[in-house]
Parts: structure tokens; sequence; C-alpha cells
């Protein structure tokens, strides 16, 4: 099952829609048409009658309803939380989408804002999801499971509550670390933190949470920004020291939804916590005593290495991990903590502030309250109709969109405006493709359950985390549904990677399309206005940064085939490929060599069916031959594409050398071809297809009728072997013979090396000892 889809629906196609001033379906659709002219064009063999689209209601009415069901068994819910909000795009962005502190496409610093948002419940799946990654072992690369499981961060740890000492004032802090409490020497909370924001009201409090609202949500960025901090002036003691106080700051660096939003400093052995410490002259209290042997500094970085527990009272003496279960039970026991085990993975936020995206099926009602659209009134539809002249979401400036009923009273009341984010649509397509156009609900559940779940999924690293993570979150969760069976969603993955290509960005920063750029003289300039062009990174190639090449283009210059090749040639499918037109071109001339080798021996070849492999040339060839088949069926199987067609160009030297005036020959060189095309028609059907007209015997009309060429495995056997020669054990050289020549030939001809000879100085070895078709070793 080979289906084809397009994921329509997001603020990409919406900014480039308002961009062109047109409406975002009709840019996007007629995108569709265009790719599917250029995909067909391709000869790419897709099962044009199972495709589907996102933006199509005849697929998002099945996505509402997936929602409601989701709210019916509550893994679905609506909360208030703190966003990453860009003010250019006015929308929420994930956190994968701030980069450096900035919005992914508008390029200016995010704020946190808190807002109302729909959320999935993921994390009621979180321990499933971790264990299920070792189902996937073998079928997954092992960087795939390795990301997703620290993304789902399972944490072994306790709450320890940190009070003042009146106990007016009680701060749990989540930790992985209560070890170290003896060296806790201060108390950080993040800007959201309740304390934080009951004492927002002095000024260099509240300008400091501000401050930390342009930094955003996001954990990466949070790791690596400069530790900034206020002093609350708020003191709370440590739970096994209640005499000792610790300042309670305020800080940039913590998450508000990790754990509690409040962390306490080890500054001697965290370093995060040293260089809050060193910037804000905290004192340091070492409480692990490094192995024997080992050194360290503490006035230049903390020690994160083994130990045992020092300055640490009851503690002393043990190693860190006896020392974490006694902390605990210490806690647990005067009632001052307990253990906990949590994870890194946060529910899912699916509300976006935009337009073309899948609406959400809920109104508000003044009466009642958040109230689900019946099944009976669904689908939701966009309205057609909207400006976007205004910033933010066009759907909250529809003058009547909005406005409706309430399903349960009547009353006047407001549809919900957020849409739905663009992984919600990515989450489940695979199970609509199984029954494309069934009405009844999302899939038809016994046909799906029979194809899934999917056995190869192909697909970016990039989506290594969140979209298969996302998936595989809603196999689960349709199933508690009723939907289907399935669990797991993809057997096996292959994380291709991206094709890249430089990007141009012209004078005023706006970015270019290559075939706005040409080179000058040496330097790159825009094509029409002939001012100096900006080059930049070759990137993978994305919409946003123009970086694309028209397949159109390639296909009408050089024909599909040779794309098709290049793609598959250049490197493997998990790397990289650097577009080039120098590589276009080196394949379009192999190709065309191919094409003329073809013709230029058709009129030989209807004198033969047969050949003669008397000869050590054609003997070789022959030999050649089969050796390709095997070794390309190999590469095949194991997404070695390179490999195999660099295996294959070495077949066409070697076929190329043969001549078809030479009645010897030309049977080997027909063959030959009629293999080679065999195995170059997943690649170059269309050419392929072509030459097997000429090369073609009665039996096969077309190459699809040939099948797939099958080795001999007896012309997959060595003639020879490589003996390695060693003297004394070491290695001084090889020699090659005839594979299972006797031990005594062997003797005789490594003794007569002069490689040997040079070390026996005239004398009989002691010994010689040969593992046949492996390796000599001559003893002195």
């Amino acid at each position: 099952l080979h289906p084809i889809g397009w994921d329509a629906f997001g603020l990409p196609a919406e900014n480039a829609a308002m961009e062109r001033q047109t409406h975002p379906a009709k840019w996007t659709n007629e995108n569709i048409k265009a790719m599917q002219v250029q995909l067909k064009s391709l000869g790419l063999s897709y099962d044009w009658d199972r495709e589907v689209s996102t933006c199509d209601v005849d697929y998002y009415v099945h996505e509402q309803r997936i929602f409601l069901d989701f709210l019916n068994h509550g893994l679905a819910y609506r909360k208030e939380s703190t966003v990453n909000w860009d003010p250019v795009e006015q929308t929420v962005l994930a956190n994968e989408q701030v980069v450096d502190g900035c919005g992914w496409r508008s390029g200016v610093p995010i704020q946190k804002k808190k807002l109302s948002q729909w959320f999935l419940k993921i994390t009621d799946f979180a321990e499933d999801l971790l264990k299920g990654l070792d189902d996937l072992s073998g079928g997954w690369p092992e960087k795939v499971l390795t990301m997703q499981r620290n993304w789902i961060g399972k944490s072994f740890g306790a709450d320890v509550y940190f009070r003042t000492k009146d106990r007016s004032v009680s701060i749990p802090v989540f930790t992985t670390c209560p070890h170290t409490l003896f060296g806790a020497t201060f108390l950080v909370v993040a800007s959201e933190h309740p304390v934080a924001q009951s004492l927002k009201a002095r000024p260099e409090i509240g300008a400091f949470i501000e401050e930390c609202a342009r930094l955003g949500t996001s954990e990466r960025l949070l790791e690596t920004v400069e530790k900034k901090g206020i002093d609350t002036g708020i003191r709370v003691v440590s739970p096994f020291e209640p005499d000792r106080e610790i300042p309670v700051y305020i800080a940039n660096y913590v998450l508000a939804d990790y754990g509690t939003g409040a962390v306490f400093g080890c500054p001697a052995h965290d370093q995060r916590d040293f260089e809050f410490a060193t910037a804000y002259n905290i004192p340091l209290i070492q409480v692990v005593k490094p192995l024997e042997g080992e050194s360290i500094n503490l006035s230049k970085e903390a020690f994160l290495g083994d130990g045992h527990m020092m300055a640490s009272q009851f503690l002393d003496g043990l190693t860190i991990e006896d020392a974490k279960k006694r902390a605990i039970e210490t806690l647990e026991s005067l009632k001052e903590g307990k253990r906990i085990t949590t994870y890194r993975l946060r529910d899912w936020g699916v509300s976006r502030q935009r337009y073309w995206g899948c609406p959400i099926p809920i109104v508000y009602c003044d009466t009642c309250g958040t109230v689900p659209v019946p099944l009976k009134d669904l689908p939701i539809r966009l309205p057609e109709d909207v400006s976007f002249d205004k910033p933010g979401n066009p759907l909250d400036h529809h003058p009547t969109w909005s406005k409706t009923t309430c399903p349960s009273c009547g009353a006047k009341a407001r549809r919900e405006t957020d849409t739905l984010d663009t992984f919600f649509e990515s989450s489940w397509y695979f199970f609509r493709y199984c029954t494309p156009n069934y009405q009844e609900g999302p899939f038809d559940s016994q046909i799906t359950d029979a194809w899934c779940p999917v056995d190869q999924y192909i697909g970016g690293v990039e989506h290594a985390v969140l979209h298969l993570l996302y998936a595989r979150f809603f196999s689960r969760a349709l199933s508690k549904c009723g939907y289907t069976t399935i669990q797991e969603p993809f057997k096996a993955l292959m994380t291709q990677g991206m094709v890249c290509h430089e990007t141009y960005k012209d004078q005023s920063g706006k970015w270019l399309f290559p075939e706005d750029v040409t080179k000058q003289s040496g330097i790159y300039v825009h094509t029409t206005t002939k001012e100096p062009v900006n080059v930049g990174a070759s990137e993978k190639m994305s919409k946003s940064k123009k970086n694309v090449v028209d397949p159109e283009h390639i296909i009408q210059e050089y024909g599909a085939d040779v794309a098709r090749f290049f793609v598959m040639s250049d490197s493997p499918p998990e790397k990289d490929l650097d577009w080039s037109e120098a590589g276009i071109q080196g394949v379009w001339r192999y190709l065309n060599r191919l094409w003329q080798c073809v013709h230029g021996a058709q009129d030989f070849f209807h004198e033969t069916n047969s050949f003669d492999v008397s000869s050590k040339k054609t003997e070789e060839a022959h030999r050649l031959i089969h050796k390709t088949i095997q070794y390309v069926t190999d590469d095949f199987e194991r997404y070695h594409f390179n490999k195999s067609i660099a295996r294959m160009r070495e077949l066409s030297n070697a076929l190329f050398d043969l001549d078809p005036k030479n009645t010897q020959e030309i049977g080997v060189l027909k063959f030959g071809l009629q293999t080679l095309c065999q195995l170059l028609a997943p690649i170059i059907p269309h050419m392929a297809e072509e030459l097997w007209q000429i090369l073609k015997t009665q039996d096969h009309k077309t190459i699809l009728d040939a099948g797939w060429p099958k080795a001999d495995p007896e012309l997959l056997q060595e003639d020879t072997v490589v003996l390695a020669i060693q003297v004394n054990g070491k290695l001084r050289g090889e020699i090659t013979v005839q594979k299972d020549t006797t031990v005594d030939a062997i003797e005789k001809l490594v003794c007569e090396l002069e490689v040997v000879q040079k070390y026996l100085q005239g004398a009989t070895p002691r010994k010689i000892i040969v593992i046949q078709n492996r390796i000599v070793n001559v003893v002195i």
C-alpha cells in the first residue's frame, strides 16, 4: 500500500497566501494540483485512488469527531497555561519553533503569555509510550529511540518541602538529587511561580518578571541563556537543617511547568547552579568527595562525578545511590517530602490562533459554559469570506462566523476560534489511507486493523520526536476510544536526509528563489535587477526560505529519470543531499552513454540469444553480472541505494568494454544490458522500459513481465583468494592463489616469496602454519 496525502493546513500556507493576497484554500489547492503533475511526471508509484488532503472537509470532519471522543474519554481538556507568543504572527509557537528566543519565521523575540488552551492528555500514556520503545528496538534507529526516551524523560526523585522558619511559606521542590540537600545554598523559582507572582507589585521584581517573559518557554534556550535572578528577600530552611536559612531567588532559567517550578541550588555539584552562584556571590558547600585519585577545582566548575558523601551528617560515607535512598526515606519519615516518579513529557497543547486549520468543535455559552458541538452538527466548516488585513486570527475578526447558539440551551453562544495544531492531522492519516472514502467515521477499523501497523515508515529525522511521538500517542488514544486495536503505528522506521540547497537573500533581506539568482564574474547577482545577492548556507529545501528547485525545470531540461537517479545516487538516504547542477549533468552523461550503448548495438542483438563465456573477458563479465544482481538485491533491501548504483555503474563500465561486433561478446553484452535495465527499473523506470523494448526476448513484453533477476549461486563463488603472509606472527605481505590450493603448494609458493626469503636468510623454516584460504604464518 503506497498512498499519497497532503499535510495542507498550517501557518506557512496561511502566511504564503497572505503574502500573495489570495485565499489559503485557493493557494493550497493550486499548489497541490501543481505538485500532483510534478509527482506523476516523475513516475512515482503512488496509489492515487487513496489520496487524502487534510484541508478537505471530508478529512477534518473526522478529526473533529476524534476530538469530541477524546473529550468524552477525558483525553482532551482546557486550561490556562503559559505559552510562547509571537507578537508579529499573533499566535502560539511550540518550543521547537523558538530559535534563539525568536519566532522561527518572524525572527522577532517571542513573549511569555497566559492563554486558555486546549490540551491532549499525552501524559496519561507516558509510561506506556516509554515501554513501547523497547518493542521497537531493531526496527527503529537507536538514535530516534533515545531521543524519544529523553523527550518522555522519566525521572525518579522526591518532592522536598522548603519552608520559612515561621512555616508561613512552603515551597515544594522536585529533585532527582535529594542526596545534595546538605549542599543547598539557595532556592530559585520560575517567574510564573505563585511566590514570584505575589511579589510582582514591587517595581524591580515586576520588571524582572517582564524580562523573563521575553525569553519564552523553550527548555533548550533556558539551558544556554545567561543565568539571571533577583532576590525575593524570602528565606527558607533546609528540611535536614532547620537552623540554616537559604535565600529564595526568582530566576530566568527555571521552567514553570517542569516539576514544581522551583529548584534548590547546590552549586558545588550542578553546573547551572554553579554559574548562578558565581554570578550572585552565593557560597558553595561540597558534599560529594571524589573517588580516590580524582582531583577537582570548585573555583572553576562544579564537580559532577561519582564519589562518597561528606559534610552531610547521617549520609556521610555513603555512595551517591545509597545516599539518595536514605535521603528520601528520611524526608518521608520527617514528613518533609515524598518519593516521586515524574516525566519530562508535558500534555500537548493543540490550540493555534490562526484561520487555516481544523476548527475545534466547541462553543462557549454564558449559561452552560463549554459545550461540545453535537455530532449531527458536524462538520464545523471554515468560512471562506475571511479577511487578512488585520493582525491576529481572522476567525476572531469575522463578523458572523463565531456567533452561534448553544446546543444545550439555545441561547446566544460563541464558537471556539482557535484551530487545531497541524500535528493533530498528521497523527492519524495513516489509518485514513486504508479506507480513504469511508463516511461513517475516520476509518473502517476492520480494514485498518488488517493493514496496520505500517510495515515501513520513511520520514525526515526532524520528525523523530514530535510527529512520531504524537502518532504513537494517537494510536493508543484511538484504541482507548474504541476506534482500533493498534497500539504502535509503525513497525520499522528509516529517517531519510533532507534535500538541501544554498539560500539566497536580496539586499533588503528577502528570500530569493534559485532561479532569481545568477553568477556573473564570480559573484552572485539578482537575475533581473543585477544587484548583489547574499549567499547563505546550504539548508534543507523549504518554501519559507525559497531554496527550492522546481522539478519541472529538471524534467524539461534532463528528464525525470535523471532527477530520480541523482537523488538516489549522490548520498545514502539517511544523509542530507546537496542539490548540484554538476551532479545532475554527470548523471545525464552516464545515462546517455547507456542509451547510446544499447542503441549502437541493437542491430547485432537479433543475431544471438546465447552467449559464449569461453574467453577470460566474457567469463569475468558474466560473473560480474551475477555478482551485481546479488549485491544490488541486498543493497536495495538495506536501503543502500547509492551503493547499488555504484555497483551498477561498475557493471556498466565492464559492459561498455564489450564489442557488439564480436560474436563471442555480443551474447554476454545483451544479457548484461538486459540485467542492468531490470536492476535500474525501480530508479529510472521510463528509460529502462524504453531500452527493454530493444533488448527484450519474445517471452517478456515489458520489463515488469520479466520480473527481478536472480543470481546464479555458483557464479558468486570466487576462484581466487588473498592469503595474508605472516613471519613469526607479524604481517609481512599477501599472495593471491587459486581457491582451495593444497597446503604443499602454498608452502612452496610462500617460501619462494622475496619478502619471506628476506627473513629466512637461506635458513629452513621451523614450521609453516597454513589456514587454507585465509592465512599463512612462517615460523623461523
